[in-house]
């Protein structure tokens, strides 16, 4: 049960930015929970909000809105759901059963559902954060299941999680539990190990933006510094939830570019976990094969204002409500 990381998997995650644990859940009772979740899909009044995974966003007139648009920028404390890009013809209408359409759906599964309620605050789960000793205060937020359809699941560009959910400076770590075998044909992961750090110490001088600040010197020292995000992903006004969203830049130089030649494919078992560092870049490429790919994902942000900030830039938000919630402290599952 204890889900404490050892010695050994602390210095591999410190290392690369990432650490695969097979075996860490019973992916069983979940998976058939999540295509439940999937199957009461009812595409009647739904706005037929695509979730792109490309890195330029689209507008209305071109049929790629996706991320600017009210109905997912105010899904922090609900369950919606988000279709492929290509489930979608040109007569504006689903080309497959329902189900088969959903990307993925999100993004307050941790505090709606009461299945994703009990593995997001498990005990095993709250132990392995504890273990990283990063977070005074971890709090959970974008909780969500990805479904990576057959045939049409959509690639995910090389990216890290802290551009998306930044705080000053980063502190973003995921957890991405394989509810199904992910293989090189139908979507797994992939990441440049180690793109998360500086390899010297020439970086320092040129300091432009906060990089994260929640390790122990002595781990700064042997693994190197970390690196920070060139741009984040705001809205384009925090007054105004229909003015869309887009991207701020934050320095040229953060960031390490993919290289294909030194990524490392991380095929993985159901049942698995991976824990993503909030710098580390990582992809992963669109389904090809008759297989979906169902994961459960969900990130932890230091909630301590005094050592990390979350502003009302950021493309999620907590609602009066809901606010996001302390994993150490879980709240009452909502109805």
């Amino acid at each position: 049960m204890s889900g404490s990381l050892t010695a050994s998997q602390l210095a591999k995650y410190h290392q690369d930015g990432y650490l695969v644990i097979p075996d860490f859940f019973d992916p069983k009772p979940i998976l058939q929970h999540a295509k439940e979740l999937i199957h009461s899909f009812d595409p009647n009044g739904h706005p037929m909000t695509k979730f792109s995974t490309g890195g330029e966003e689209g507008t209305k007139e071109d049929g790629k809105e996706h991320v600017g648009d009210r109905y997912f920028l105010e899904s922090g404390d609900k369950i919606r759901y988000f279709l492929e890009e290509d489930s979608i013809g040109s007569n504006g209408m689903l080309n497959r059963s329902p189900d088969l359409c959903v990307n993925k759906c999100g993004h307050a599964l941790h505090s709606l559902d009461p299945i994703f309620h009990q593995l997001t605050f498990s005990e095993k789960v709250q132990n392995l954060i504890r273990s990283l000793e990063s977070f005074s205060i971890p709090q959970c937020l974008q909780s969500m299941v990805i479904c990576k359809q057959p045939s049409i699941g959509g690639a995910v560009p090389p990216h890290n999680d802290s551009t998306f959910l930044y705080t000053s400076p980063p502190s973003a770590t995921g957890l991405w539990f394989a509810l199904e075998d992910c293989t090189t044909t139908n979507g797994c992961l992939s990441f440049i190990p180690g793109s998360h750090r500086w390899q010297d110490d020439s970086s320092k001088s040129n300091y432009t933006k906060p990089r994260p600040q929640n390790e122990k010197e002595e781990i700064r020292q042997k693994y190197g510094e970390p690196r920070g995000v060139n741009k984040r992903f705001v809205r384009s006004d925090p007054e105004n939830v229909d003015a869309g969203t887009g991207f701020e830049t934050l320095s040229e130089q953060e960031e390490e570019e993919w290289d294909e030649k030194r990524a490392s494919v991380e095929a993985c078992k159901a049942g698995t976990l991976v824990l993503i560092h909030g710098s580390v870049m990582h992809k992963s490429e669109k389904n090809k094969s008759d297989k979906s790919r169902y994961i459960y994902t969900f990130h932890c942000i230091e909630g301590d204002s005094t050592k990390a900030l979350y502003d009302s830039r950021n493309w999620l938000q907590p609602s009066k409500e809901m606010p996001f919630s302390e994993l150490y402290n879980p709240p009452t599952l909502r109805a």
